[in-house]
């Protein structure tokens, strides 16, 4: 755990917690948006909706404001197409990429080594485990019949040894995660919402204090601050709440 909302680098560059994930139908609803966030205090989470429909322009826009995108696209398919999709990524120049650690070891090594010629200049690789909107009733109905907690688990410890960064999982299950994971590895942590925030569709979900006392490094938050009437006062406020626990 460290001692603000960001953190610092080896090389004393601010790192910070939050990452906003943008939601938007239109470009100039996300611009509108961006534009009332500061760089220095939280990152961008750039998902399947608006990558289809904008691109890779809109992820090169918001980098040359100043800010680092996390690209949440979450490849699975066959080893080569995935390794050749994380390159691609990297050579976007984003800050972390995600693939799902139900596509197996086989795809997440190869992934992994696709992103080794980028050297200190390559994006953090994370494993999607289990979807914050699924419970173990929905687990059970694409026939998986064990708990959440020891399904996260098995995949968080499949995706560290085929050499990923971390993983996204709820917090609810990041304890689990460090006790199963000794030293570094990243958790990035979806379903956050603040204690006055509502909760929409997530099920999974914890606010952002108790989201770092159970061990996560990062959080994604989207609506709290992206549908605010203030989204640079939401952030404060979250990131106020963040340095409360810390």
């Amino acid at each position: 755990m460290t001692e603000s909302a960001t953190r610092k680098t080896d090389s004393g560059v601010k790192d910070p917690r939050i990452i906003v994930a943008l939601d938007f139908a239109t470009e100039r609803e996300a611009d509108a948006l961006v534009a009332r966030l500061d760089p220095a205090r939280a990152r961008l989470k750039i998902g399947k909706e608006m990558f289809t429909r904008f691109g890779p322009e809109m992820v090169r826009r918001y980098q040359g404001q100043g800010f680092e995108i996390f690209l949440d696209l979450k490849f699975h398919d066959i080893p080569n197409t995935v390794a050749r999709a994380v390159a691609g990524a990297a050579e976007l120049g984003v800050w972390m990429v995600n693939v799902h650690a139900m596509g197996g070891e086989k795809m997440m090594t190869r992934a992994a080594e696709a992103l080794q010629e980028f050297g200190k200049d390559r994006p953090k690789l994370i494993a999607v485990t289990v979807l914050t909107s699924m419970d173990a009733s929905q687990l059970s109905g694409v026939g998986i019949m064990d708990t959440v907690e020891n399904e996260v688990t098995r995949l968080a410890v499949l995706a560290r040894n085929s050499g990923l960064d971390g993983v996204v999982s709820s917090a609810r299950e990041a304890g689990i995660i460090r006790k199963s994971i000794p030293g570094e590895f990243l958790i990035v942590t979806p379903g956050i919402r603040p204690k006055w925030a509502e909760t929409n569709d997530q099920i999974r979900i914890v606010t952002p204090a108790d989201a770092l006392r159970g061990g996560s490094d990062y959080l994604v938050i989207g609506r709290p601050i992206t549908r605010s009437q203030d989204p640079l006062e939401a952030l404060r406020l979250i990131s106020e709440e963040i340095e409360a626990v810390l």
